[in-house]
């Protein structure tokens, strides 16, 4: 995997991982006031905050503070507090979208719906156990996100840098949603143009990941409008480039190093622009093969002849191409004296490592 601790200064994460611990901790000895079986229930938000991902967002909006910055000093407790919080929003959106999916594993562990759909068998509870599950885990989400507009608020950054920079943060709530929701709608209408993905890679990801973070963080740092629109023209493009990546490993990823089993994508009946490539590009037959593994549990020889459709069509190394491409104007768009020296370097790294990485 490449290492994404050294795309930004070595103690960003630690920094993060603070803050978002102290959050939490806090917040939690309220739910404990309120019943210890509900604290149980925050625990698994807690754990799944703390102990995993790669904290892609707070580097993202971190580096975007950076490069509206005139030093190269770390960037003060309140605002690496500020961007922490964004990693809350991804832990909402991640449970939420393991429901949508009905995901098993993440991470290489049980998804939160069925660790409480679990704790429900094992107690032998009342009632339908699944439908427990996800309904607790909604909630879970629903607390982290609750958890996210709390640590942003109250992160201590300057009262005109909040005003700021709550722009871009209700704008990246609303699009990530509006993306979700036609994500979804593609899959249950059937979608296969290219336009349709696109716009989900645009919103659900592109915004979310990379463009709305570095917006945030930059207007934290109280930057001009060249700076801002550089940024987001460079977070747009690694953020489409990010997903495309997605794409790829959600069919061909590692599950030793991805944490979801093999071509789930297709299980999940996933409408990329990889697959939507691949149906225009392939012949007939081979289309309506691969259409028609979607959304079912390929056995292996399934799996592996829709990979090699994927491959022989030319989507594989067409989408591969644009990875490369967006990665290029992305580095373009920051190549400009509206960014500054240092926050170009972290830019640089941080696209290296959204766009060649394994997992």
């Amino acid at each position: 995997m490449v290492p994404v601790v050294s795309a930004t200064r070595p103690d960003d994460g630690e920094r993060v991982l603070d803050a978002l611990r102290r959050l939490i901790d806090e917040r939690r000895t309220v739910v404990a006031g309120i019943d210890e079986r509900v604290d149980r229930l925050a625990g698994l938000l807690s754990d799944f905050v703390l102990d995993g991902g790669k904290r892609m967002r707070p580097r993202f909006a971190l580096a975007g503070w950076a490069a509206a910055s005139d030093t190269d000093a770390p960037a003060p407790d309140e605002v690496v507090t500020a961007c922490a919080a964004l990693e809350l929003i991804q832990a909402c959106a991640l449970v939420h979208d393991d429901i949508v999916d009905a995901s098993d594993t993440r991470r290489g562990r049980p998804t939160v719906h069925r660790t409480i759909e679990a704790a429900h068998c094992n107690e032998g509870w009342d009632g339908d156990a699944a439908r427990y599950g996800v309904s607790q885990a909604i909630l879970v989400g629903d607390l982290a996100l609750t958890w996210a507009d709390e640590m942003f608020v109250t992160s201590g950054v300057p009262p005109e840098a909040l005003a700021r920079a709550l722009g871009p943060w209700y704008a990246m709530k609303t699009e990530v949603l509006s993306g979700q929701m036609l994500d979804i709608l593609a899959e249950a209408s059937g979608a296969t143009d290219e336009l349709t993905p696109a716009r989900v890679n645009r919103f659900k990801t592109a915004a979310y990941t990379v463009e709305r973070p570095l917006h945030i963080g930059a207007e934290l740092a109280g930057a001009g409008a060249e700076t801002v629109s550089a940024l987001r023209e460079f977070g747009v493009a690694v953020g489409q480039a990010f997903q495309l990546r997605d794409d790829m490993l959600g069919v061909f990823g590692d599950p030793e190093v991805t944490g979801k089993p093999s071509g789930d994508d297709l299980r999940e009946g996933k409408r990329t622009l990889l697959l939507a490539r691949a149906t225009a590009l392939a012949p007939r037959p081979d289309a309506e093969f691969l259409l028609g593994v979607l959304g079912t549990q390929p056995d292996a020889a399934t799996l592996e002849r829709a990979r090699s459709i994927l491959v022989e069509s030319g989507a594989v190394v067409s989408v591969e191409a644009e990875i490369d491409a967006l990665t290029t104007r992305a580095l373009d768009a920051v190549a400009s004296d509206a960014i500054s020296d240092h926050g170009r370097d972290t830019l640089r790294a941080l696209a290296e490592a959204a766009t060649r990485r394994r997992a």
